[in-house]
Parts: structure tokens; sequence; C-alpha cells
């Protein structure tokens, strides 16, 4: 490239060129050159968090370090700006890089800098005035705390919220569908549609309050320990005061860490939030899989429901319909997993006084919160809401389920109960039949005690 495509920067190690129309300057730069690993940048949500804290930052050390008012109101300008996005291709730099995140950081600082210069005419250091009172190692996992509650309070919790009221409106519609219920993929006693849905919504309302008490953690903000956790070089209220601007700025209450020490040197608060994030991925394995057995056929398998019908399923097969929308699910429920294995790696990387694995901890939290939240969406809108219930299937495999006679054990014990299910079984016919040849019992009683949707209200019938 010409050298006029260039600029000459320097920092504490010398100087290197420069693209010239890049805000970011020589650490952004070497941390380009250093790590041309995946191509994959911090995520929207992290910087977003980056923007937000510099721009509390600076009304912090306005208030309580005396940072210029000229300076200051421009630094908060510029770092609202990286808050917007209006600036996502000056962050370059890949996931893959220093532990710490000093990078990215140093990158945040280097652009909110030029930016400013640009606004308020007059020098704006990246470490003395963007940085002032801040480490890379307080200000990374701050931003992870910050991006995740973010992310997590505002697209995720109504996300799921959509999705357990879609499952809930559904099973009130079903509530006296009667199907043959399965344990070991086996037929069982019948439940109806609507208490199987309501299994699924209960685990999606457990998985809220589940991120709800991790939020709780993520909360709590490692800013103001600076370098190891003693406070070096920032102001006593420093934390603090970042915390109540931030607070007051997203309406989340947000709070300075109770333990500088354990906020730099762990992420546990972040693991907590993923393993959270995990249980709700099974939750939508276990839906989606269910979803797709009940789909099942649509001659040869279950065929209990219809899926809405979407795209064509095959390249070759004419006329074949795929369960898209859950399969897509699952995918992302096997993601958010691996993820959380991968959080729980970089978790323990914390070596005395600070976890060395902070950029990768960031990328696959908001990498899990937002597959969640777009799949949760998803499954409500284009399979919850609109699937069909094939009544003829589910009555036809009830009325010739034999372990329907499991309601008779009251009457005539476990023993005549088992012959009675294999006979059934053995014939292919209705349990009914055979339970009216094989006991003296009416078949008007025979009836009354074998009614599907009286059995999957429970309890002894005699």
């Amino acid at each position: 490239m010409a050298g006029s495509q260039f600029r000459i920067e320097k920092d504490s190690m010398g100087e290197l060129r420069v693209p010239a129309d890049a805000l970011y300057g020589a650490q952004t730069q070497r941390a380009v050159e250093n790590f041309p690993i995946s191509g994959l940048p911090m995520p929207r949500g992290f910087i977003r968090a980056l923007g937000l804290i510099k721009a509390a930052a600076a009304r912090a050390n306005q208030q309580l370090l005396g940072l210029d008012a000229a300076l200051a109101q421009a630094i908060v300008a510029a770092a609202e700006e990286v808050e917007r996005g209006d600036h996502d291709a000056q962050f370059p730099i890949d996931v893959f890089q220093t532990g710490s995140g000093t990078s990215s950081n140093m990158n945040a600082n280097e652009v909110i800098a030029t930016l400013a210069s640009r606004r308020c005419g007059q020098a704006v250091h990246p470490n003395d005035h963007v940085n002032m009172g801040q480490s890379s190692n307080d200000v990374i996992p701050t931003a992870i705390h910050v991006s995740a509650t973010l992310e997590a309070r505002e697209r995720l919790l109504p996300a799921l919220t959509t999705l357990a009221e879609s499952i809930e409106r559904r099973a009130q519609e079903l509530a006296e569908v009667a199907k043959t219920g399965r344990t070991h993929l086996m037929d069982a006693m019948p439940v109806t549609l609507g208490q199987e849905l309501g299994g699924w919504a209960t685990q999606i309302r457990h998985g809220i309050e589940r991120i709800e008490s991790a939020l709780q953690h993520t909360q709590q903000l490692a800013l103001g320990g600076t370098a190891v956790g003693s406070g070096i070089n920032a102001h006593p209220e420093f934390g603090a005061k970042v915390a109540q601007l931030l607070s007051e700025r997203t309406g989340i209450a947000f709070q300075t860490s109770g333990n500088y020490f354990e906020s730099l040197s762990s992420q546990d608060a972040a693991v907590a939030l993923s393993g959270a994030l995990k249980t709700v991925a099974v939750s939508l394995m276990k839906i989606a899989n269910d979803l797709r057995w009940m789909n099942s056929g649509p001659l040869a398998g279950l065929g209990e429901i219809a899926l809405p019908a979407l795209q064509p399923g095959s390249s070759i097969m004419p006329g074949k319909v795929n369960p898209v929308i859950p399969e897509a699910t699952a995918m992302v429920a096997a993601q958010v997993i691996g993820n959380d294995a991968t959080i729980t790696v970089a978790g323990q990387s914390g070596n005395f006084q600070l976890n060395v694995m902070l950029p990768v901890v960031a990328f696959n939290l908001l990498q899990s919160v937002e597959l969640l939240a777009s799949t949760s969406e998803v499954l409500a809108r284009k399979s919850i809401d609109g699937f069909t219930v094939n009544q003829a299937q589910l009555d036809a495999a009830l009325g010739r389920n034999p372990i329907l006679v499991t309601a008779l054990n009251a009457v005539i014990g476990y023993e005549q109960g088992a012959k009675i299910a294999k006979e059934a079984y053995r014939q292919g016919r209705p349990v009914l039949d055979v339970a009216e040849e094989m006991t003296d019992l009416s078949r008007q009683e025979l009836e009354r005690l074998l009614d599907p949707r009286e059995l999957t209200k429970g309890g002894i019938r005699r």
C-alpha cells in the first residue's frame, strides 16, 4: 500500500504505521498485527459497555479528581458515540488476544481520545484522560458484567417471557386434549396436551428465575479495583460513583463490588450466569425434541401435531417438509452448552490477582445470550403459536394403548391387569374390548374406568 495511506504513531515500544483514517492508535495496531487468529471482533454489546463505562468514568473523574470539564465533556460525547455503535469498524481486535483484554481497553481509549480531541480542540490522552482512575484489569471485568446484564435484561428475559406466554396460551387452548403419555419413549398413561405444554412453560419460567438470580451478581462491578484490586490511582469513591452513574444511565441497579480482589481474579459471576443460560438451553433442547417427535411422520411417525410448513424439506424428495425451527433451536442449545464449557475453563484461569481469559468469556457469554434470545422468539412465533393437532391420530393411539389397564389395578390387581395388557397388545385390539372379555366388569363400568380424559386427572378409580 502507498505510504500516504498510513500515518506514523508512537507508543512506549516505538514507532509503527497505522492506517491513515483509523481513529485508533499504536496499541490497537500492534494488537491487530499480533492476533490475526479468528477474524472475530469483540461483540457489539461489549463495545457498547465500554462506551458506557468510559462516559461514566469521565463524569466521575470530573467530579472526584478534577478532570478538566472541557476534556471530560468531550470524552463523554465521544464515548456515547461508541456506545451507540457509530464507530464499531474502529474495533478490529480479535477475540483471541491478551487475556486481560488490555488491547480492547486501549482500543476504546484511543478511539475515544481521538474523537474527543477533535471535539474539544485540544489533546486528549488515551491513558491519562480517557483511562484515568482505571486499569484494563478492572475495566474489562466490568464490561463483561455490564454487557451481559444489559443484553440479558433487554433481550433475553423478554424473549423467554414471550416464549413462556406462547406455550401457556397453547396449553390453555389444549387443556382438554388427551393423548398417550410416554416414558422411555414407550406408551404410558394418558396426559393432556395442556399438561405436557404446561411442563415446558414451567421449565422456561424456572429458567427466567435462574437468570434473574445470576444477574444479581453480574450487577456488581469491578471498576475501582484498578490493577490488582487495591484501587491504586483511583479516587476511593470512584467505583461507587461510576456504578451510580451507570445505574442512572441504564435503569439497572449496578453496584460497586464488595471485594475488588475477587472481582478481578475470578469470573465466578459470569460462570454462574453461563450455567443458568446452559440450563435454559437444555430446556429448549427438550422442548425442541418433543416437538420433533410429536410432528414426526406424517404417516410413519407419531403424527400427533403438524408444525407450520415453512420451506421445502428436501432437494430430492418432493413434498417433504421438515421441522426446521426445532432443529435450529436444538443447534443453538448445543452451541450454548459448548459456550458454557469454554466459560467454565476460562473461569478457572484466574491466576493470583487476575483472570487471563476475559475476552473469550465476554464473547461466549454474549453469544449465548443473543442466540437464546433469538431462538426463543423464533420458536414461539414459528412453531408454538402455529402448530395444529391431529385429533384422529391422538384418539386412535389412545384407543389402542394397553397401558390404560393401569387404571384397573385397584379393581382387578396388577397381575390380571398385566395379562389384559399383553393380550391387547398381542391381538392389536383396544384394551377396553379385551378387558370386557377377561373380567366380570360391565362395559359401562370399563368405559368409565378407562376414560382417557378422566385418567389424566389422577387419583384412584373404583
